[in-house]
């Protein structure tokens, strides 16, 4: 694969031009791994004394003056202005030394989003932009045994995705302490991997899905195999059931519901007392922090990485015992390498159908995330909560003002 900025050498580019490339070499020196960058006029250098892993190709002049941040870098890798071969988790330590580029204009755009739209409306739009290539485009990645988009666990570095997908639900199918008979509400349908695997085992699985085609796939799943479990197009905010489930699951769908108070409210109601949250995800330490090129290319709406802390303060505010956290962060880094592989192996196949800067847009979403979580940029965890009979103080705006004026003793 190539990643290329189209620039012209420093000894032809004007003043301003030479100046970007200067500073550009000089982020790349800083690297602890080698490579080399050519200019568009065909000349190359050498960056580094070691053997070259990576190699940056300038295309256009225009690439020459573009703002030294992540995101303007980003854009024009996409673009195809700057084609970046090799070993694109490796140059992706040059973040370090750039800023993210976001804009007043982007933050206010969030904002808008995430405090003035519905979350349910703002949910759909963005689910339906990043989930519309169709089946066969995350499939040519993900695991196949049962197809999750969200991490899976290795009990060692040299295991398969899909025994560390297996080993995904086993954790949860234990944590829940599920029995045949029971009834499971699993919030993101995705492909059916819990449905298939709760329902071999005689647990009933409910599917919530905002994407028609996820909720087609899953139905043909029970019809073949002759499972219990049904399927419901609906955002879980607006869900409502006629008799609460025993337990519930989410694997990596709460980055799309930032507002964690109705969650834990929606969660508590749709459970008996006693039943039990299993819920993964990817997490950072500050909510809400994430980059202008995700925000772009990757999730729009008001996507936000798991904030452990709120969730758990959430999750006790509304009735709800905390019964284990387990961080998983390397897991999802190994996850998240078998899936940038297993894409960059299927690059004619996928540039093909869905046209080059769609692969380039997510070949680096999944070599980003995979050097983010190396990083620790990026965490991820799961968590299980227990519902009590007790709803919990669910405190409103001045009981929270008067505990964190509190809290500044």
């Amino acid at each position: 694969m190539s990643m290329a900025i189209r620039l012209t050498s420093p000894t032809s580019a004007a003043a301003p031009e030479a100046n970007y490339v200067a500073q550009l070499i000089g982020v790349l020196r800083r690297l602890p791994s080698s490579g080399s960058v050519e200019y568009v006029d065909g000349t190359q250098q050498r960056v580094g004394s070691s053997e070259p892993v990576w190699h940056v190709r300038f295309r256009s002049q225009a690439a020459q003056s573009l703002p030294l941040n992540e995101f303007a870098l980003g854009q024009a890798y996409v673009a195809g202005e700057i084609d970046l071969d090799g070993d694109l988790a490796a140059l992706l330590e040059a973040r370090s030394q750039l800023r993210k580029g976001i804009t007043v204009r982007d933050a206010a755009a969030f904002a808008y989003r995430l405090m003035l739209r519905s979350p349910t409306k703002v949910n759909a739009a963005s689910i339906a932009k990043h989930y519309t290539l169709g089946d066969d485009f995350y499939l040519s990645f993900i695991d196949r045994r049962y197809r999750y988009y969200s991490h899976c666990l290795f009990r060692h570095d040299d295991e398969t995705l899909e025994d560390a997908a297996e080993h995904k639900l086993e954790s949860m199918f234990g944590a829940l302490d599920l029995k045949p008979g029971m009834r499971l509400l699993d919030i993101g349908g995705g492909w059916g991997g819990t449905t298939e695997y709760c329902g071999h085992r005689g647990v009933e699985v409910t599917s919530l899905t905002l994407v028609e085609e996820s909720a087609a796939y899953i139905r043909r799943l029970i019809a073949e195999h002759g499972i219990p479990g049904k399927v419901v197009v609906q955002d879980f905010l607006d869900h409502r059931p006629a008799e609460p489930y025993d337990h519930a699951v989410i694997y990596g769908v709460i980055e799309h519901i930032p507002n964690y108070r109705t969650f834990c409210q929606r969660v508590w109601s749709a459970l008996k007392p006693g039943g039990r949250l299993y819920l993964d995800a990817s997490a950072t330490k500050q909510k809400f922090a994430v980059s202008p090129f995700t925000r772009q290319f990757t999730w729009p709406g008001h996507h936000s990485f798991l904030s452990l802390q709120d969730m758990v303060r959430e999750l006790l505010f509304h009735g709800f015992e905390i019964v284990e956290v387990q961080r998983e962060t390397h897991d999802y880094e190994l996850t998240i390498r078998h899936w940038a592989d297993r894409f960059e192996a299927n690059h004619d196949f996928v540039a093909g159908r869905w046209g080059e800067d769609v692969y380039r847009a997510f070949r680096m979403f999944l070599r980003g995330g995979q050097h983010a979580f190396a990083t620790n940029r990026l965490q991820a965890y799961h968590l299980v909560a227990e519902r009590r009979e007790d709803p919990g103080p669910r405190p409103g705006a001045l009981l929270r003002a008067a505990d964190f004026i509190g809290s500044l003793r």
